[in-house]
């Protein structure tokens, strides 16, 4: 038995001269996901549809629910354009509705993308309007704010659907090129990720795992939240580097004062080295302005200083609060607080420097002499990859 999705696409609609580049990368997304499946999708003015299998039908709504570039998503029905084949399937979506408790006041939208169609888009609804008020009991018209709202598209066809569901938005995944994301274990780093994966960014990520001063059991929740990433971004590569041998030369070599800043030049520079290796043409970090000794502006000014690729910072003026909301919404808070610490706290000094001079933090990474041990560490990164569908 067939099923028929209409996918609202939003941002998209604006994008003018290069809109079809960004239309036929979602649909590469949204069939990759759905691989395997007998699915047919199909584009038409600001509208996909799909189509597929009811027994497919969790996956579908799976894939279109986590799948950037979509806004909304709904099943529809399609009927010749015919305003009693209209009025029927419309009133059998509204019984549908108010026997399932979503309400008694209701309004219908339409749209006529047709114009061909006899009659106006406010003609329509009124008609639909007033056939569902004498056919349905103790239901009323609120035009303002209806519990229920049954929409109907003139198009090809005609297409009517009641409830929506929401999608994530943005712009599809690989539509604005890949991006290196520094994936630590926290709570920030993975909601760096997914934003930047909304803004259309192909996310490569690296950890830096320094065992066995680290536990596996760290590397382990990394792994989780790569792939949870990965059901928004269709799949994308872990790359862990081994980090015990320049952080036991910044303990011998450091100031301890300097090792939190020295530390994360480290990451910046091998994370530009992996990134340029995968053809990535940015950094992205989870770093938000004063939240920690090494996200003042000085600090990050410096360590930004280490690539020559731009670092994007998408939580750089967002509160924790903000930040946790964000996380539990993509489920990887229960995961990044997880009681396994990553690298970053590893010969953490007890009073870092929160106003570093970068001059002088240049000379004492020049004495560190750690470049070879940076571009071994690079050398001998482990990739997993992880896709969810």
């Amino acid at each position: 038995m067939e099923v028929l999705y209409l996918i609202k696409i939003g941002e998209l609609t604006l994008k003018k001269g290069n809109r079809a580049a960004f239309e036929k990368q979602l649909k590469f997304n949204i069939k990759r996901k759905l691989s395997g499946t007998d699915t047919r999708i199909t584009i038409r003015k600001g509208r996909f549809f799909l189509e597929g299998n009811t027994d497919d039908k969790k996956r579908i709504e799976h894939t279109l629910a986590t799948t950037p570039g979509i806004i909304g998503f709904t099943v529809a029905y399609r009927v010749s354009k015919d305003m009693n084949a209209i009025r029927r399937t419309a009133l059998s979506i509204g019984k549908e509705l108010t026997e399932t408790g979503k309400g008694n006041t209701f309004k219908i939208e339409s749209r006529r993308a047709d114009k061909s169609f006899p009659l106006t888009s406010y003609e329509i609804s009124a008609a639909v309007g007033e056939f569902l008020l004498d056919s349905i009991p103790d239901i009323t018209v609120d035009v303002h704010n209806p519990r229920w709202i049954v929409s109907i598209e003139i198009r090809d066809y005609a297409y009517i659907y009641g409830a929506e569901n929401k999608g994530v938005g943005g712009l599809p995944v690989g539509s604005a090129g890949k991006g290196m994301l520094l994936l630590s274990g926290g709570i920030d780093s993975p909601v760096a990720g997914y934003l930047m994966a909304k803004r259309g960014l192909r996310l490569d990520t690296v950890y830096f795992h320094a065992y066995p001063y680290t536990s596996d059991e760290a590397l382990e929740k990394v792994k989780t939240l790569a792939e949870k990433l990965s059901l928004f971004t269709g799949g994308l590569n872990l790359f862990v580097v081994p980090f015990t041998d320049f952080q036991l030369l910044l303990n011998k070599k450091a100031r301890e004062e300097e090792i939190t800043l020295l530390m994360r030049a480290g990451m910046v520079i091998i994370a530009d080295i992996l990134a340029k290796k995968r053809n990535a043409g940015c950094l992205i970090t989870g770093e938000s302005l004063s939240q920690v000794a090494s996200q003042t502006m000085e600090s990050i000014s410096y360590t930004g200083s280490n690539t020559s690729l731009p670092v994007f910072r998408p939580l750089i003026g967002m509160d924790k609060e903000w930040i946790i909301r964000t996380g539990k919404s993509i489920d990887t808070y229960e995961t990044s607080i997880l009681p396994f610490e990553d690298c970053c706290t590893i010969f953490s000094p007890k009073h870092p420097l929160v106003k570093p001079d970068r001059n002088k933090l240049n000379e004492s990474f020049i004495r560190l002499d750690a470049q070879s041990v940076l571009e071994e560490a690079a050398l001998k990164s482990e990739r997993f990859f992880f896709r969810q569908s």
